[in-house]
């Protein structure tokens, strides 16, 4: 079978050039056209979408969708399935993603970025004035407590912060490893911590999974720290709690309508912004690449995907 790779995300040129071994690499600019006949695998990124009428508009000689990234939601995995086509992820971004959760924690708790703005303004006495809270000896709600979910327990523990978590199914094991507890609803959990860190996926149950009614739940003092994805909070919701003092910070990574960011998140002093940078390390994102490079291969030697999605 000859190869073919198409993919619709420029990407490093020594990634599309190792993968010339698995047969012809081609970049194309939709979904539709001359490049992708005969092809056999799609390349996607998570900023790609692919979604029913992108899935619908590809040659039947695509069979595998590789995404570079461990989450999916940019993809239609039932109309993956309706046409016979398998996908595969990349689930390495885990201890770098909570990396970036505890580091934003921080951040948002200590003002960090907003001292330095007062700073590099020459403002010092000024950043003086702006007080952050305590991180240390706080009580930290984790939603979704997954591999990242529970990566970002192990480093709370060494601020020993007390840990609670919410997600479908209770996790005994990780209860007892992790010293956590275990809160029956979402609505218990917002209302009984200082910081909510959202480290669940994505899916049409989660979508606005923390509304206007959640954030009602917290406390004034509250954090919440999101580098899940963005539809997980109701961004219009977010901002009108914020300007309401329903909570005291937020800590973003991800948001609703990316790469579009809210001029009022912007605009806020309370709130910390990252560019979806969660697996951005030159070490995780080379894991990353290698991780869809090993899925093709197994596709192209008929064997078993390693990360098998459909």
């Amino acid at each position: 079978m000859h190869t073919i790779v198409v993919t619709t995300a420029l990407l490093p040129a020594a990634f599309t050039d190792s993968l010339k071994q698995l047969g012809e690499v081609r970049l194309a600019h939709d979904y539709q056209g001359e490049l992708w006949t005969g092809a056999t695998i799609a390349l996607t990124t998570v900023m790609d979408a692919m979604q029913a009428d992108q899935i619908g508009a590809l040659p039947d000689s695509v069979k595998l969708i590789a995404n570079i990234g461990v989450g999916t939601d940019n993809i239609d995995l039932d109309a993956a399935k309706a046409r016979g086509i398998q996908v595969s992820n990349t689930p390495v971004v885990t201890e770098d993603t909570a990396d970036l959760a505890m580091a934003l924690l921080l951040d948002t708790c200590r003002r960090l970025s907003a001292g330095e703005r007062y700073l590099r303004a020459g403002q010092w006495l000024q950043a003086q004035g702006k007080l952050g809270s305590r991180v240390h000896g706080k009580k930290l709600g984790i939603v979704g407590f997954g591999d990242i979910g529970q990566a970002l327990a192990r480093r709370a523990a060494g601020f020993n912060i007390q840990i609670v978590y919410w997600g479908p199914r209770r996790k005994p094991e990780a209860e007892q490893a992790l010293g956590a507890s275990y809160c029956e609803t979402l609505e218990e959990l917002m209302a009984s911590v200082d910081i909510v860190s959202l480290n669940c996926p994505l899916t049409a149950d989660t979508h606005h999974l923390i509304d206007a009614a959640m954030l009602a739940k917290l406390q004034p003092h509250a954090v919440l720290i999101n580098t899940g994805r963005g539809p997980l909070i109701d961004e219009t919701a977010l901002i009108a709690a914020l300007q309401a003092g329903q909570l005291a910070a937020a800590g973003l990574d991800v948001f609703e309508h990316e790469p579009t960011v809210p001029e009022a998140l912007i605009a806020m002093d309370n709130v910390v912004l990252t560019p979806h940078i969660g697996s951005a390390t030159a070490e995780c994102r080379g894991d990353m690449v290698r991780r869809a490079a090993a899925n093709m291969a197994a596709f192209v030697q008929g064997g078993e995907l390693l990360d098998r999605v459909v």
